[in-house]
């Protein structure tokens, strides 16, 4: 928290201003317990938004996370992207949309924390996920390829060094609070039997050497060694349990909506249901709520990912692709943001008590030795509203929803009940001259090898060729016949 600083000189309100926003965007000391974080001492209820920086451009950074922060939220959260910033083995780039340091920085300076998923594998519906390594000769699932596993810790020690130059963890006063190793390897992990699970381990054991300062998470890990807290991703958390009993409860990756494919249905997710997710997470004993994505930006370039991922990363998120809040789902996430906090002391510090409304109706109770007493109301019943009685009152609970009282009486909160805007944001035509407005072409290079056109005797795989620099190799073939010859042989021609 913000110390209180009495100055008696206006030419000293800027300067406390300044010392304040350092302040609070700035840690400490982070540890853990089973019920959660510890930053400097003080348990911590976190809301935390997904924000990718290179999926929009820097002048738009401080803009989404004040956005954020007005929302509700208390943490950025990221991934590194490894191919955009190691464009070939040794060669860096942090320029313009890839200035990482200037991007945690900007949260800092909101006064924020930071959480840093360096992977470095990262999935997110990004260009191939990791790195300029992607022939078919190497692998990151068996240690067999150690190749792999230099390159890797190489690139994660230079993002950590970089970080530290900084000052940039909450263990030097920065605003790092988590870092992140690899990305739902669990899914994949059994397939690749012993190499699989020595892999996990190694890079587990791997990032903790960094001595960063701060703990390491791994997304759904099932094995993940301590100290390394593993996490969870999906639609709805409420349920899942750390696979060690002293971890805390956290949601790495809660999806708001979905990323759209060319020829798809717009994905759609309503601000009811996350809300309802969210609510029951924290009902539950959630500790990190990380809406992914809270805003989804904009694929530049041939950084798409997956088949038929398109142009736009808007994921239907509370900020829409262009920055702007998306109404309703904003205002009624911070409404639900606001509601928990005056919750959180007595979350963080008092058991629950379970208690049966009804047949799919529940209320946990958290309750202090001072009187102090929150309850959550929930209707798991997705189709049924319901009025219950609690502590000799009733309330009105409609299908799939959770209701917060602060003090065991007052309803401040159902995540079922949207209050809509009155006005929705518009776009406006910008008032520069358009003559000042320039186009940027994107130009893929050709002949990757150093030169246009080659002569192989079989065909070449399209990643090592062209070093994921274009998404065209032509194959064309030509085939002499006489008239001599039996023109009744099929021919195919083809090209990728």
């Amino acid at each position: 928290m913000g110390k209180l600083f009495f100055f008696y000189s206006s030419s000293c309100c800027l300067l406390f201003f300044l010392l304040l926003c350092f302040e609070l965007g700035s840690a400490g000391n982070v540890t853990y317990d089973a019920r959660s974080l510890i930053v400097d001492g003080q348990r911590k209820l976190l809301i935390s938004a997904s924000i990718h920086y290179p999926r929009s451009v820097p002048a738009m950074w401080p803009g989404l996370v004040q956005t954020a922060k007005e929302g509700g939220v208390d943490v950025i959260e990221t991934y590194v992207f490894w191919n955009g910033h190691e464009i070939a083995p040794s060669v860096y780039n942090f320029e313009g949309r890839f200035d990482l340091v200037k991007f945690v920085k900007t949260v800092q300076q909101a006064g924020m924390y930071c959480i840093l998923r360096i992977g470095p594998f990262v999935a997110a519906e990004w260009n191939y996920g990791y790195a300029y390594l992607v022939d078919n000769e190497l692998s990151k699932f068996q240690l067999q390829y150690p190749i792999f596993l230099f390159y890797m810790q190489r690139f994660m020690t230079y993002i950590v060094d970089l970080m530290k130059k900084e000052k940039l963890f909450a263990s030097q006063g920065g605003p790092i609070i988590l870092s992140q190793v690899e990305n739902e390897y669990g899914y994949y992990e059994q397939g690749y039997g012993e190499g699989g699970k020595r892999y996990a381990q190694w890079a587990a054991k791997m990032a903790v050497a960094q001595n960063t300062g701060v703990p390491w998470i791994m997304c759904q890990q099932y094995d993940a060694p301590d100290p390394v807290i593993d996490t969870c991703n999906g639609f709805y958390c409420d349920t899942f349990k750390p696979t060690a009993p002293h971890r805390p409860k956290i949601w790495t990756e809660n999806w708001p909506g979905w990323f759209q494919l060319f020829g798809a249905p717009n994905p759609h997710r309503p601000a009811e249901d996350v809300a309802f997710a969210v609510a029951r997470f924290f009902q539950k004993g959630g500790t990190v709520n990380n809406y992914y994505m809270y805003h989804g930006g904009t694929n530049f370039g041939r950084t798409a990912g997956g088949p038929f991922i398109t142009t736009s990363y808007d994921y239907e998120a509370p900020i829409d692709e262009y920055g702007l809040p998306n109404l309703p789902k904003w205002g009624h996430l911070k409404e639900l943001h606001r509601a928990i906090k005056l919750c959180e002391n007595l979350l963080l510090t008092s058991n629950p008590v379970n208690i049966s409304l009804g047949h799919s109706q529940e209320a946990d109770v958290y309750a202090d030795a001072s009187g102090g007493c929150a309850a959550f109301l929930a209707n798991t019943d997705d189709k049924n509203d319901v009025t219950v009685t609690f502590r000799n009152a009733s309330y009105h609970l409609p299908a799939w929803s959770v209701s917060i009282l602060p003090d065991c009486k007052t309803e401040v909160y159902n995540s079922a009940k949207v209050h809509r805007p009155d006005m929705q944001p518009h776009l406006q035509s910008s008032k520069k001259d358009s003559k000042s407005l320039n186009w940027e072409v994107f130009v893929e290079k050709a002949g990757i090898w150093g030169e246009a056109d080659l002569v192989k005797s079989s065909l070449e795989d399209h990643v090592n060729v062209t070093k994921d620099a274009s998404d065209y190799l032509w194959y064309t073939t030509r085939l002499v016949v006489t008239l001599n010859q039996n023109l009744g042989t099929t021919v195919f021609l083809f090209c990728k």
